[in-house]
């Protein structure tokens, strides 16, 4: 009687004496090989393959080519032939996106380093204007996080103890920069800055005991070379903003450094949600020092100055040069998500290119031929470190 069959049918894994295509066959079963990847696998007892009988009007139909079956895997190389993959359609899409991320990237940069030094120039705080850059980005993240534009991050006490070497790093490094190129030109500041791979490996075999290929150590040469040669003929060089500029390589060597052991530690945080933590914290570090330097009484003579030279405006080239300084770092944050470490750095390499070439143009910045053949070097030599580094 119908009753008395059992309702599932197990095949076991050790029928070898039966055909898997003759057995699938008589069962009304389609018989899938399986994957290369997989040819030596059995029809194990974890993957045990369930077969209904159909049922007619209470008794099983002897017709059984259309019965049905379920599958249960376990193994991510095992089962049914996977649908086809849409990654190839998804690959324009994904260029499309790595492209818009650079462009958006380079853009608020140059447009950054542009307010930057119009502030810079007519107002000579660099740390009271470090601290608003900050401030701002803190307060668009807040108000992201208020008003559920952005969904705020999930953090835990580890995250932000390891955060807070990165912040630390990341404070002292921006003030740097900042310090430098209220001394001299941008131009001048990123060339400089364009020698920070030669202090990555200087640092890490240093500290960390970590080593590099021939060709590594060979790109550290153009590097050093061009930018000592831009330095040595820069018509308008201030010791300051040199030192400021290598400063800030050496701070944020050491924030990549922390930033790759941080990020083991804690909750995972996006890019976005990251750079905001990082953003508050190094606010919180970086206030009680700018008010100590720059006091309060400094920034008001400074101010009614500046605005009797340039005028109003200056409020809003204050404004925009925060609020680009934080939009420009978090894309950059963000396009660490989806591309590799060799790409940011070739996209990083052509972001100070473009800021070097268009801050010369607007600026108006004189340089010498020589000058010009020692940035170009120093920046060649990058693209040649961020190649061999891979």
């Amino acid at each position: 009687m119908a009753s008395s069959m059992p309702s599932t049918v197990m095949i076991s894994s050790r029928m070898d004496s039966i055909c898997r295509p003759c057995l699938a066959a008589k069962s009304g079963l389609r018989y899938c090989r399986p994957r290369a990847a997989a040819a030596t696998a059995q029809f194990s007892s974890t993957n045990k393959l369930k077969l209904e009988p159909l049922l007619i009007g209470g008794v099983i139909s002897r017709q059984q080519p259309r019965a049905s079956f379920k599958a249960e895997t376990y193994e991510a190389n095992q089962g049914e032939t996977a649908p086809p993959s849409s990654a190839e359609p998804a690959a324009p899409m994904n260029r499309l996106k790595i492209g818009i991320y650079f462009v958006t990237w380079w853009s608020l940069n140059v447009v950054f380093n542009i307010y930057n030094k119009k502030v810079l120039n007519a107002y000579p705080f660099p740390w009271l204007t470090s601290t608003l850059s900050l401030l701002t980005g803190s307060t668009l993240m807040f108000l992201s996080w208020a008003t559920g534009l952005v969904a705020p991050p999930d953090t835990d006490v580890e995250f932000w103890k390891s955060l807070f070497p990165v912040a630390l790093a990341h404070t002292i490094g921006h003030v740097a920069a900042t310090v430098s190129m209220s001394k001299v030109a941008v131009s001048f500041t990123h060339i400089i800055k364009s020698s920070e791979p030669a202090f990555s490996v200087v640092i890490q075999r240093l500290f960390l005991g970590e080593h590099f290929s021939l060709p590594v150590y060979l790109s550290l040469i153009p590097i050093v070379g061009g930018c000592g040669l831009a330095a040595l003929t820069e018509l308008n060089f201030n010791m300051t903003g040199f030192v400021g500029a290598m400063v800030s390589n050496i701070a944020f060597v050491f924030r990549n450094i922390f930033s790759k052991k941080g990020m083991k530690a804690g909750k995972a945080v996006g890019g976005l949600n990251y750079y905001a933590c990082l953003s508050i914290m190094s606010l919180v570090l970086l206030t009680p020092f700018a008010l100590v330097v720059e006091p309060p009484q400094q920034w008001i003579s400074g101010w009614n100055v500046a605005v009797q030279n340039v005028g109003p405006q200056l409020f809003w080239w204050v404004m925009a040069q925060s609020v680009f300084y934080h939009l420009y770092n978090q894309v950059s944050y963000m396009s660490l998500d989806e591309i590799s470490p060799l790409t940011f750095s070739i996209g990083n390499t052509m972001k100070r290119v473009s800021v070097i070439v268009s801050s010369i143009i607007i600026f108006r910045t004189p340089i010498q031929p020589i000058n010009a053949v020692g940035a170009a070097i120093a920046v060649l030599g990058t693209f040649f470190y961020s190649q061999a580094k891979q």
